[in-house]
């Protein structure tokens, strides 16, 4: 178990460089397995999640070589399908909550797929009915092993259908359409999630042969092809990690130029930080934030009223940076209703923030409404413990506008979704070092 030791009060300065994006790398290396022929990933972030599933594809019999730093080579052409059955593989799968979309592939190449209950972070129910679902309108058999929580599903031959996805869910999208690229016929998902990283995932099968139309759109079209072939990818620079970067230069009031953002991805992310009251300046495909050297004021409605930052599926504002909005709201000028629709225990973390000192009132496990310091009162230090990934990185981001020294716990949760972390940001003048115990 590792900590962090942090020193807060300091303002930051300098250029950082966001990683590959997580959510997009899990779905990417999944696809790898629908070909014996190699694929080459680029942009792959240094994390514990993304390395979980390489361990396990490495598993599965993949050949897997890196080429460089953040390259790999993969090569699914001897795959050792007895895994899929091992008690090794009812521990490894449910480490991670991206090894769902294994299921697909694994069921459009080989014929079947399976995968214990996953784990990851805990931040309420996120059931996996939709993946299944849609699974079986496609021909697949569907099994649940209520003892060992262990899920499987089976298929001679997948025949493609029309669907409607009961919620537009992105690793189910994910799921369903890589078992619908070597289906029999047309498949059509309707709800599909259409977030960037999916876009991503489509517009590679297609370079592999795939045939998906409606790419961007809630309407899917997949005619089914007889094999993929290899190909190049390069991932897409983490959307959440830049919202980390841009609410930490937000509340050290520093001067910080986030690079090679990709902004034609980044969505309503700038324009739900601006509503902050958050100067982000456009400079090429950098992202420039000034310091905020006499705060932010948060917007109100045109009726006068309370400004209310939620989450949807895209183009909607994603859940994974309402943690950093709410940390950030705390020393706003004026007060935010945050608002976390699709997790029931993702705000849980607010209670560390009001030991800090924030004004925080935690209306239900959904919502929750901040008013702000405007830096009249700083934050203060505390000994804090990281719940999940996101709720990690806000306490982190706190810790370091506070005032003296904090420790973090459980950073293990964080080293899941950022990349060496704390070197990244020493070279911007954070106080922060590493601590194992």
């Amino acid at each position: 178990m590792g900590s962090f030791q942090i020193e807060g009060g300091y303002k930051l300065s300098g250029e950082i460089t966001p990683q590959g994006a997580k959510n997009e790398a899990l779905q990417i290396l999944c696809a790898v397995l629908l070909t014996p022929e190699a694929v080459n990933i680029h942009n792959i972030p240094d994390i514990i999640d993304v390395n979980k599933l390489i361990q396990l594809l490495e598993n599965f019999g993949v050949k897997v070589e890196k080429t460089a730093k953040g390259s790999f080579r993969f090569q699914a052409d001897a795959i050792d399908l007895d895994y899929l059955s091992s008690e090794q593989f009812k521990v490894d799968g449910k480490e991670l909550r991206g090894s769902i979309m294994l299921v697909g592939p694994l069921l459009a190449r080989f014929g079947k797929g399976s995968i214990p209950r996953p784990g990851g972070d805990k931040i309420g129910r996120r059931r996996l009915d939709t993946h299944f679902e849609g699974l079986i309108k496609l021909g697949a058999r569907f099994n649940y092993n209520r003892e060992d929580y262990f899920y499987s599903v089976e298929a001679k031959e997948l025949i493609g259908t029309d669907m409607l996805l009961d919620e537009a869910s992105v690793t189910g999208t994910a799921n369903i359409l890589m078992a619908a690229v070597l289906a029999t016929g047309t498949t059509t998902i309707y709800n599909a999630a259409c977030e960037p990283y999916l876009q991503q995932l489509c517009n590679m099968l297609n370079r592999m042969g795939a045939k998906i139309t409606g790419i961007g759109s809630n309407l899917l079209t997949i005619n089914g092809v007889e094999n993929l072939g290899g190909t190049d990818h390069r991932i897409l620079p983490d959307m959440i990690e830049i919202g980390s970067w841009v609410g930490l230069a937000a509340m050290t009031k520093s001067e910080i130029t986030i690079k090679n953002v990709r902004w034609e991805y980044l969505g309503q992310m700038p324009n739900v930080f601006r509503k902050l009251g958050i100067t982000i300046q456009k400079k090429g495909d950098d992202i420039f934030i000034p310091a905020h050297t006499n705060g932010y004021e948060v917007q109100s409605y045109i009726d006068g009223s309370i400004l209310t930052i939620s989450d949807a599926p895209w183009p909607g504002f994603t859940p994974d940076l309402l943690s950093i909005i709410l940390v950030v709201a705390t020393q706003a000028r004026g007060s935010v209703l945050i608002h976390q629709k699709m997790f029931e225990s993702r705000l849980f973390f607010v209670d560390k923030l009001i030991d800090m000192g924030a004004k925080i009132i935690l209306c239900d496990p959904h919502r929750a409404t901040v008013i702000g310091h405007d830096f009249e009162s700083q934050l203060k230090s505390a000994t804090l413990t990281s719940p999940d990934i996101r709720a990690g990185v806000s306490l982190l981001i706190a810790a370091l506008s506070a005032k003296g020294t904090s420790t973090i716990h459980n950073i293990e949760q964080i080293d899941r979704g950022y990349e060496d972390i704390e070197n990244r940001l020493q070279q911007i003048g954070a106080n922060i070092k590493r601590i194992n115990s």
